[in-house]
């Protein structure tokens, strides 16, 4: 009697959901993470000038905002484990409810971009707000695209998509939690 031999499985073999989807976060938080580590060398160079800058952030708002991402990433995790045992009906209300949260966060933000914008706080205003505009920009962007995949997920509600969606929003909660301290609160 012959010994079969296998070779262990590859080591993404055991992530939840599917490997393309941890290529484009783990591509995405690099983007975010270069912009971040140039924000922070520049940042070396005028640590009064961004200092000054920061103190006309929404700080409130911010933090606010924080929580309302948070909860929201609670809810998409909700929804994927409701996913998972077959419940499309709380399925669907946890993808929703992850959704409307990422709405209020855009109005949020969209409120800050706005007094920001009048109060003549745009990209040219000092180097802190060339990335503030940029980081923080590209942000609400992946939440808009976040938002729409909860609502393509939601329709079918299968498990593997609902995954799928919850890693994505997962990574948009991340690179918040990571932007808030260091835009708004880092001195």
């Amino acid at each position: 009697m012959t010994e079969e031999r296998t070779s262990p499985a590859p080591a993404w073999a055991s992530l939840p959901g599917e490997l393309i989807m941890w290529v484009l976060i783990v591509s995405e938080l690099a983007v975010f993470g270069a912009g971040l580590l140039i924000f922070l060398i520049i940042r070396l160079g005028d640590p009064e000038g961004f200092a000054a800058s920061q103190d006309q952030l929404h700080r409130v708002s911010a933090a606010i905002n924080t929580a309302v991402l948070v909860t929201s990433g609670w809810f998409a995790a909700r929804a994927a484990r409701d996913a998972e045992h077959g419940r499309t009906g709380p399925t669907r209300v946890n993808l929703g409810l992850a959704g409307l949260l990422g709405i209020v966060f855009l109005v949020l933000k969209g409120w800050e971009y706005a007094d920001a914008a009048a109060n003549g706080l745009g990209f040219e205003a000092h180097t802190f707000f060339t990335f503030y505009w940029l980081l923080t920009g590209f942000h609400a962007a992946h939440v808009i695209f976040g938002v729409g995949i909860l609502a393509l997920v939601a329709i079918r509600a299968r498990a593997d998509h609902v995954e799928a969606g919850a890693q994505f929003w997962h990574m948009v909660d991340l690179v918040w939690v990571i932007l808030f301290p260091i835009i708004y609160l880092l001195r």
